[in-house]
């Protein structure tokens, strides 16, 4: 592996901290190598060696604590549980701050914010310069995926932030054992953090912290070819625990794109249907659209179960057999927490039951934690997520609608046995969805992999408060990978109807999900949440053969009868509404389809996905019934 060119200053004579120099066996020297520079570049009090213990995280926790970082839940309600509140300007993803560094700008594509390697690191080595000073450099070996499994890769995170240790110990696989799989020769993605707020000034007078540090300059780096992740300024999670999106999704899409396998934003669901046959789904939401709402969903119909092999993001590689097989490469849950509560997502709800860390959501006086939804009546007062005295008078919004909650995935009571199995699950079928208030129906089914691709290629969603920026707004997040993917946009599609010509017969069916459709008084039509097994349902029977479904343009769509409305207050007309072919509509859709595929490099973009898009505003006019 190719490490990035000097981490320290050019000449750079500092030396390192006295505490550096005794470290944990490595059975790897590039590691330590890379731990010098970083320490000489950053120059921290003293470097700490995470080893993935209880102790450890009970004495980082207790360390915030004091600092004022984490406020420690009352143990009758939350045992072992804790509150962050971030600082308002450090809220969520950046991606206007976001960069792939590729050495050829046409690599990181339109669709991503690109800045030359060579100028970017002599940027970052300058903003890096000192910015530990005063504080302790943790270094983070974690695995993502189980420690020395097939679909599991390594990295080593050095922060200067307690916050993302203790999260990253929830949400990957830390410490020893992960450190001991990295033997000389084994890959691994060096990932650089720091808040940037040196707590010992440039004349060596030490200043006071404050309970959440950050820098106003903020920069989510990422170097495609050398595998390596900078992140400076913030301390929000999916800047901060690189573990997450930046190495799960934009390093490993180019991982993935070079070794033939696939890093996808996607949960990953079990399914058992009443004559106990056994199905895995995976499905692509962009964030904050409902991924672990489905990925912990309690069926309102009878006989059938769901459970949980991961909430977010699944690695996906052709098996022995030839078979898709994917893994949840993550060890915990970063879930949106407004909106989740017993009504809503009753096992997610179960979950966060202790030993969790919340961020950016309210603190009732007893103690607790709350946010809009959890119950249905707000507590009578509350201290809101920026600390200030909060009522249901207050005309403002008690937790901030991307508050958080971290927690491990073994306490999920749906969790699937064998989640964690290094060699995956098979992945019987594919789900791409978002928010459409109108225009794309319920459930769909595609006609091939390639109008699979297609679907995926014109996801468009409203956006939400997972990332800075208007929310609402409707915007294109192919494969929801738009933030995500770590090369060129057009590229990726091209990977992806690669690998359904790796795949060929067993590649598996993939379908389109929406449900958010409106009536005209701005109402969600279908009711969503557990409800959404209903078309859990019609999926599985189509895999079966068991129903039927409509050819249309714009993929197969089911016979209102064939869905399962016992219970609902739903009509079938209404029912009828959502999944029927909108013919005007739809040609308004292929327009700004065209539009949208103009944007890319005709020479890198998939003629195949023109030749859908000529066939579906060509066929856009009739429609067959087949079994």
């Amino acid at each position: 592996m190719t490490l990035l060119a000097p981490l320290a200053t050019p000449g750079s004579t500092t030396p390192l901290p006295d505490q550096a120099l005794p470290a944990p066996a490595l059975p790897n020297g590039e590691i330590t190598a890379w731990v010098d520079d970083v320490s000489r570049l950053t120059t921290p009090d003293e470097v700490v060696w995470v080893d993935g213990s209880t102790a450890e995280w009970d004495r980082l926790t207790k360390s915030m604590v004091a600092q004022g970082t984490l406020i420690r839940l009352n143990p009758e309600w939350r045992p072992n549980s804790f509150l962050a509140r971030s600082d308002p300007a450090d809220v969520a993803r950046v991606e206007d701050r976001t960069f792939i560094c590729s050495d050829d700008p046409d690599d990181a594509g339109p669709t991503n914010n690109w800045r030359a390697p060579s100028i970017m690191r002599l940027e970052l080595s300058e903003l890096f310069s000192h910015s530990m000073r005063g504080r302790t450099m943790y270094v983070i070996p974690f695995s993502m995926g189980p420690v020395g499994g097939a679909l599991s890769q390594y990295g080593v995170q050095i922060t200067d932030s307690p916050y993302v240790v203790a999260s990253m110990a929830l949400m990957t696989r830390v410490g020893d054992a992960a450190l001991a799989g990295i033997t000389p020769g084994t890959p691994w993605v060096p990932a650089l953090h720091s808040v940037g707020v040196p707590l010992v000034d440039d004349d060596g007078v030490r200043h006071d912290d404050s309970a959440w540090p950050h820098n106003d300059t903020k920069y989510i780096c990422h170097f495609p070819e050398s595998r390596e992740i900078w992140s400076f300024g913030s301390g929000y999670g999916g800047n901060a625990l690189l573990g997450k999106k930046c190495f799960a999704l934009r390093i490993a899409s180019v991982m993935a794109r070079d070794e033939g396998w696939m890093a996808e934003h996607m949960l990953i669901v079990k399914v058992t249907s009443p004559e106990n046959r056994v199905f895995h789904l995976a499905a692509a939401f962009p964030s904050a659209c409902g991924k672990t709402n489905l990925a912990m969903l309690a069926p309102t119909i009878p006989g059938w179960k769901i459970e949980t092999v991961g909430d977010d993001i699944a690695w996906m590689r052709p098996g022995a057999d030839g078979r898709l097989r994917a893994i949840n490469p993550e060890r915990g849950f970063f879930g949106v927490a407004p909106g989740t509560g017993p009504t809503t997502n009753p096992t997610a709800t179960e979950t966060i039951w202790g030993n969790t860390i919340f961020t950016n959501v309210a603190l009732r006086d007893d103690g607790d934690v709350w946010w809009e939804g959890l119950t249905a009546t707000p507590p009578a007062h509350a201290t809101d997520w920026e600390g200030n005295d909060w009522t249901p008078a207050s005309g403002n919004l008690a937790a901030h609608p991307n508050g958080r909650f971290t927690v491990a995935a073994e306490q999920c009571p749906s969790i699937a046995d064998g989640w964690d199995s290094p060699e995956g699950v098979v992945i019987d079928a594919i789900l791409f969805g978002g928010r459409r208030p109108s225009t794309v129906p319920l459930v769909s089914q595609a006609a091939s992999w390639q109008h699979g691709v297609f679907m995926g290629a014109t996801m468009a969603s409203e956006t939400t408060a997972a990332a800075t920026g208007e929310v609402g707004v409707l915007r294109h997040d192919p494969f929801a990978m738009l933030p995500f993917v770590g090369y060129n946009m057009a590229d990726y599609f091209a990977h992806w109807i690669s690998m359904g010509e790796q795949l060929g017969e067993n590649a598996p069916p993939i379908f389109s999900v929406n449900w958010f459709r409106k009536d005209d008084e701005g109402r969600f039509i279908w009711p969503g949440f557990s409800e959404n097994a209903r078309v859990i349902e019609w999926i599985v029977r189509r895999l079966e053969g068991d129903v039927a479904a409509r050819q249309t343009p714009i993929g197969g769509l089911p016979l209102a009868h064939e869905v399962d409305l016992d219970g609902l207050d739903l009509d079938i007309d209404t029912l009828r509404g959502i999944l029927d072919l909108d013919k005007g509509a739809w040609r308004d859709e292929v327009a700004t389809i065209s539009d949208y595929f103009d944007t890319f490099d005709e020479n890198r973009f998939p003629a195949g996905l023109r030749r859908e898009l000529a066939r579906i505003t060509r066929e856009l006019g009739g429609a067959s019934v087949c079994g």
